[in-house]
């Protein structure tokens, strides 16, 4: 598999990371004029929103596995195997 050059990519999807970006700086500014904005700093979902804005901000590969995990739970090998529905 070749990958498309940089400046292709960047030209067929700049509008879409645009428009992605500007929806959550929407969601984040809706939050931070929410009444009760200021208690909800420490809520563990904003926590690890704030944690993958930092992540986009990695200049190195892997930003979406790394983003992946930031909101994935943790394994656990006790988890409940899904039983088949008849």
């Amino acid at each position: 598999m070749n990958p498309l050059p940089a400046s292709r990519v960047l030209e067929q999807f700049f509008l879409d990371a645009r428009c992605r970006l500007l929806d959550l700086a929407a969601i984040l500014d809706r939050i931070g004029r929410g009444e009760g904005a200021d208690a909800i700093g420490a809520d563990r979902r904003l926590e690890r929103i704030r944690k993958a804005l930092q992540a986009l901000l990695d200049l190195e590969s892997g930003r979406a596995e790394h983003i992946q995990q930031i909101f994935s739970l943790d394994y656990d090998a006790n988890w409940k195997k899904p039983q088949p529905r008849y």
